[in-house]
């Protein structure tokens, strides 16, 4: 009897994404189970009655949550194409710097995102700062994981396509070419590779999407300062 995959996940989440990407890489056979996160099955609520999230990895009937503990079981299970290294020092190293992508770059950039006028500048600030460890790190590197995809690769991997996304709405650049020619390299090679290309939610839905996100965030950020008055 075969084994018993399935993925809950939505139409548009980055955090899901990481999870197509790691049971494609592998050729892993899944079912996916997209989820309205608006009105949220009674499975997804059993799964991970915790933090009532998506991802959530269903492995012949028992759950797992969190994209990172997820890759990570991915990685474990199914050995080949591994996405850690084998060494244990560029194992930590790997995770470190995904834990760095997920907690510095990734809030400095949403918070550039729906952010305005100085604090939106501060954030780019901040946001600058962070990529810069990133360029530094992909010297003489085609992948973060070296020459094929990686682990720290699937967790950044939703800045080579939200972070057009971003300057589209926003008119803001995020990654500029002249200022990190490495990493903007990164994002094309990774945003081209066949799994990953195939497998990119719609991008006209995706402008739509984080439109309406930053609206409700300026009208919220708007309500807050109108009612401290």
């Amino acid at each position: 009897m075969g084994e018993e995959v399935k993925l809950f996940r939505s139409w548009s989440s980055p955090f899901a994404l990481r999870i197509v990407w790691a049971l494609e890489i592998k050729g892993i056979e899944y079912e996916a189970v997209f989820e309205d996160l608006s009105n949220k099955s009674p499975l997804l609520l059993q799964y991970n009655p915790v933090h009532k999230k998506i991802p959530i990895l269903v492995h012949n009937g028992r759950p797992i949550v969190e994209s990172f503990v997820i890759l990570e079981y991915i990685d474990e299970t199914w050995k080949q194409a591994p996405l850690l290294p084998e060494d244990p020092y560029e194992r930590a190293m790997a995770r470190f710097w995904a834990k760095f992508c997920e907690d510095k770059v990734l809030i400095s950039i949403w918070s550039a995102f729906i952010k305005q006028g100085k604090e939106q500048e501060e954030a780019m600030v901040a946001a600058t700062e962070n990529l810069k460890f990133l360029e530094k790190e992909m010297k003489g590197k085609k992948f973060f994981g070296g020459e094929r995809i990686g682990y720290v690769d699937l967790t950044l991997g939703w800045l080579a396509n939200l972070g057009s996304i971003f300057e589209e709405i926003v008119g803001l650049k995020i990654v500029d070419e002249e200022k990190f020619p490495l990493l903007y390299s990164w994002m094309q090679d990774f945003a081209e590779a066949p799994i990953i290309r195939d497998n990119w939610p719609p991008r006209d839905k995706m402008i739509v999407k984080f439109q309406a996100l930053l609206d409700a965030a300026i009208a919220s950020s708007s309500s807050s300062s109108s009612s401290s008055k």
